[in-house]
């Protein structure tokens, strides 16, 4: 099962958290719809600006305790190396979610259109 290691940021960039998740949409929708669950309203982290897959939790794990200790400037530089405008790399996802979706059902489609 792959593990995905993040980091969430708000619009203006002042809080950086980074997160561990089996299933980033659904943890991206909990950020989304709970804003003020963990922090208060002008800290809403609802922009995905950084994440890695794994394979293996362990991998995972080791991964999230190293970038949890890294300094602000350190999860700034990690993000700019591959996120330079520090754009929601959630809309991406969503579109591949959408794209796989629309795969499936099309794919579900064909196959009862045979049996009929």
């Amino acid at each position: 099962m792959k593990k995905f290691v993040y980091i969430l940021t708000d619009r203006n960039r002042t809080s950086l958290h980074v997160g561990m998740s089996a299933d980033l949409m659904k943890t991206l929708d909990f950020y989304k719809q709970m804003p003020s669950l963990f922090f208060d309203s002008g800290q809403q982290l609802t922009r995905l600006v950084y994440f890695e897959e794994f394979k293996l939790e362990s991998q995972a794990l080791n991964r999230f305790k190293l970038i949890s200790r890294f300094t602000r400037m350190q999860k700034e530089r990690l993000v700019r190396s591959c996120n330079a405008d520090w754009v929601d790399l959630t809309i991406g996802l969503d579109f591949e979610h959408l794209i796989r979706g629309k795969v499936i059902n099309n794919q579900i489609a064909l196959t009862l259109n045979r049996m009929s």
